[in-house]
């Protein structure tokens, strides 16, 4: 409620504005205030989303709440020919239940997490990564969206996906699917981690 105020006294200031310039005034200000409104509720849902993976930065939390199998190798930007970027994404690990349920698309039940590898042998969190396999949404039909993004194909692998990135800042937008700041350079031997290639 608390985050509608502003909003309602934006459309009433619109709405006063309008009335003296209707015509002009009206169209931008009705799209403004719309664009406001979907920014509003976008960030509070990835609010929620920070809240559900604050316990999986600490990868053995995730890796029992069942985010535990390996689904590629540290991933970098050239790894996927159809998806240009710069950076990298990561390991990636799946939730086979949430993988294998159909396509549903919930934004509190990612497919996959994001790991970076540290110098440590730790893994960092970065993201998450939605997925829907062809097989549940065909490569010929309309994207998926979440949040008002839509999913993109990532033929390698035969899915959709959608990236946020809500553990690691990502100068390239939170939604971009490679990360500048991610990298692979400390996987070593761990790229050979992941052999199931469900998701990118």
């Amino acid at each position: 409620m608390r985050a509608r105020i502003p909003l309602t006294l934006s459309l009433v200031t619109v709405l006063l504005a309008c009335e003296d310039h209707p015509a002009t005034l009206a169209p931008d200000g009705a799209a403004a205030v719309e664009a406001r409104a979907a920014n509003a509720s976008a960030a509070s849902q990835i609010a929620q989303l920070r809240r559900l993976v604050a316990p999986f930065h600490d990868f053995q939390t995730a890796s029992d709440a069942g985010w535990s199998s390996p689904i590629t190798t540290c991933l970098v930007a050239g790894d996927l020919p159809s998806t240009p970027g710069s950076g990298a994404m990561g390991f990636h690990f799946g939730n086979v239940a949430f993988i294998q349920d159909g396509g549903v698309v919930d934004l509190l039940q990612p497919e996959l997490l994001l790991y970076e590898p540290e110098k440590n042998g730790k893994l960092r969190f970065v993201g998450v990564e939605y997925i829907v396999p062809f097989t549940d949404h065909p490569a010929s039909a309309a994207p998926p969206t979440l949040l008002g993004q839509p999913f993109a194909q990532v033929p390698e692998f035969g899915v959709w996906g959608l990236h946020i990135y809500v553990g690691r800042e990502n100068a390239s937008g939170i939604f971009a699917p490679w990360n500048p700041k991610v990298s692979c350079a400390n996987a070593g031997a761990e790229r050979a981690v992941g052999g199931h290639h469900h998701g990118g």
